[in-house]
């Protein structure tokens, strides 16, 4: 049997209302990938009703949204996400959403001044009511960078030090000096995050050292694996992090789904996830949860059902079978 490794916390630690209701030490939540609705046969969606489904989604009881950082409209990547620049998103819906955890997985770091990160998630965290969670990464599409004059080769150490340098504007009057600009704490940033830290959750390696992984960064971000060896993956990343004298750090595992319409279909493989009936979704999120997965974004990019009827499902069975007590 799988069991999740035990710690001696009983929680994670506190950084903002997104991170706090989202992850939960021991527990699964359950959350979305942006846009909500089917684009299986082409790389742009329609981006049709795109705020009123995340509006659903939040009144349906999803704990977070998540959106992705997708510059260019890549052919070989073959997906354009959800087209808006996501820090532009992100502030229309902090207005027009009240609860949901804000999420994007993930910003790519050495694409972006990370001054101009910290300033735009800061902003975001401000007007959502601390809402905002960050996914970061050093980026895998090699054709973006030429674009940007940014060396593909170089994004591990630019993503070191812009990570590096928006930790530093968290406090006041920072002082750096790196690749990206330097400061001599005679200047400061403002606004702050709320809690003066923006929570940065790493996404799979991003060309950075174990030490470097187990040292850093709020959560891990980690695509699906088979069970066993994300038993193993998890458990090394946590075992590295302890090593460390680190708290416990939760993780997070996007997910595509294609809803069955029988409950009980069996998984079929697709891109990134399975074709499947609402049971054995519950099951799969459970062993899951046994593991140490602490929050599943379900992505429907695949899914050939109506969406609203899908994530009424969702809500009506999975959402209430993974029910949250505070």
């Amino acid at each position: 049997m799988l069991v999740q490794a035990k710690y001696n916390e009983t929680a994670f630690p506190s950084i903002n209302r997104g991170f706090n209701s989202v992850f939960k030490l021991g527990k699964l939540s359950i959350g979305l990938v942006v846009p909500i609705e089917n684009y299986a046969t082409n790389s742009v969606p329609s981006m049709h009703a795109h705020v009123e489904r995340v509006q659903l989604a939040e009144k349906l009881g999803f704990s977070a949204v998540w959106l992705r950082d997708v510059p260019f409209n890549v052919p070989s990547f073959g997906d354009a996400g959800q087209l808006l620049d996501p820090f532009v998103y992100l502030g229309l819906l902090a207005g027009q959403t009240s609860d949901i955890a804000l999420g994007v997985a993930s910003l790519i770091l050495p694409l972006r001044h990370p001054a101009h990160v910290a300033k735009a998630a800061a902003s975001v965290d401000q007007l959502s009511g601390g809402r905002l969670i960050l996914g970061i990464a050093s980026g895998d599409r090699p054709e973006e960078y030429p674009a940007m004059n940014v060396s593909y080769h170089d994004r591990g150490k630019l993503f070191r030090e812009s990570y590096e340098y928006i930790r530093r504007l968290a406090g006041s009057n920072p002082k750096f000096d790196n690749t990206f600009g330097k400061a001599a704490g005679n200047i400061d940033m403002l606004p702050k995050p709320q809690n003066r830290r923006l929570p940065l959750l790493i996404t799979g390696s991003s060309q950075q050292s174990p030490s470097w992984l187990a040292e850093h960064g709020d959560g891990w971000i980690t695509y699906p694996r088979a069970q066993q060896l994300q038993q193993q993956f998890i458990q090394q990343l946590r075992d590295n992090s302890q090593n460390q004298s680190s708290a416990p750090r939760p993780v997070m595992e996007p997910l595509y789904i294609d809803l069955d319409k029988n409950p009980d279909s069996l998984p079929q493989p697709i891109h990134l996830g399975y074709k499947l009936g609402i049971n054995q979704l519950c099951k799969y999120l459970k062993a899951r949860e046994e593991i140490g997965v602490n929050h599943i974004a379900l992505n429907l990019r695949f899914n050939k059902r109506n969406t609203e009827e899908t994530l009424a499902e969702i809500a009506d069975v999975v959402l209430r079978a993974f029910k949250q007590k505070d």
